[in-house]
């Protein structure tokens, strides 16, 4: 086991660049990992990393027993995964990364039932709305809006498609009045999430006719849960995808806008890392995720 463990401090480390981010990924202590790292070229009776202050880099040895270990490595997971994928209960844990809307409205939800069914199966949820890098951040699945990824070593599958809306809290209404055309919204007070493609232009369509509008923001934030509560509040007008503001709406705390018009469409992806086989804590994952978004979602927030 203390070989293994070793080996998996010495590849961690190589991917990485840094020992002190593979002991973290790997759960366990710098001086810990700093001594598994060292018995590994004590038994082995060869330098396999030099390190300085600032960076660390392989030896020629190093890199020869890098892409043996890896290559180990790579076959005993498969090995487990193969064995695993025929088990009722997947287990381990498995890292996932979303936005705080998406993990607050889908993924916590669903993890009582998930666990229910797969009580060995762990699951750390990263929030983030900065797309996380998967081998640097330790993750298995992130849920994204891009529609490709520029490593071509990751799988895209598609969860589905979001209607977006523009609505604002009845007492923004009240104060400003309501736009009645794509026009009128740059004479508005806007809360814009500055992470989208081109946050401060707006393209709308009603039937064959298309209106851009180039709109300034009262707030610009990264996060939709923040946007949501300024529009609450009565800031402005959100531009977010419904199923965040579908119960504000509904309650009546959030009065949709232009409803005439519509709002190009987002696509949800689940990305994983391409493997020989896929492993069965991401594959019962990505399945029941997949399902629960199209029990549990309207078809007028969701569609495939």
């Amino acid at each position: 086991m203390d070989r293994l463990t070793q080996l998996e401090i010495f590849v961690k480390t190589a991917e990485l660049g840094s020992l002190s981010r593979a002991a973290e990924v790997l759960g366990m202590s710098n001086a810990a990992a700093s001594r598994h790292l060292s018995a590994l070229e004590d038994r082995l009776s060869a330098r396999l990393i030099e390190r300085n202050t600032r960076r660390l880099w392989l030896t020629e040895a190093g890199q020869d027993f890098l892409q043996r270990s890896s290559s180990l490595l790579n076959e005993l997971s498969e090995a487990e995964d193969a064995i695993n994928a025929h088990t009722v209960s997947p287990q381990g844990l498995l890292r996932v990364t979303s936005s705080l809307s998406f993990a607050m409205t889908y993924i916590a939800p669903m993890l009582p039932e998930l666990r229910a069914l797969y009580p060995k199966l762990s699951v750390h949820v990263a929030v983030a709305n900065r797309y996380l890098d998967f081998i640097e951040a330790g993750i298995d699945v992130a849920i994204r809006t891009r529609l490709h990824e520029p490593d071509t070593n990751i799988i895209v599958r598609r969860l589905g498609r979001m209607r977006r809306v523009l609505a604002a809290a009845p007492a923004y209404i009240a104060r400003r009045g309501e736009p009645r055309e794509p026009a009128d919204l740059a004479q508005h007070d806007m809360l814009i999430y500055n992470l989208a493609a081109d946050p401060f232009s707006l393209h709308l369509t009603k039937g064959d006719i298309e209106r851009a509008v180039r709109i300034t923001g009262a707030l610009d934030c990264n996060d939709g849960q923040v946007i949501r509560q300024a529009a609450l509040a009565g800031l402005g007008i959100l531009i977010q995808p419904l199923y965040i503001v579908q119960g504000d709406i509904e309650a009546g705390r959030l009065v949709p806008l232009l409803i005439d018009w519509q709002l190009p469409m987002l696509t949800m992806n689940i990305a994983y890392q391409n493997k020989a086989r896929l492993p069965a804590k991401i594959r019962v994952f990505t399945d029941f995720l997949i399902d629960y978004v199209r029990r549990t979602s309207r078809s007028e927030i969701w569609s495939s």
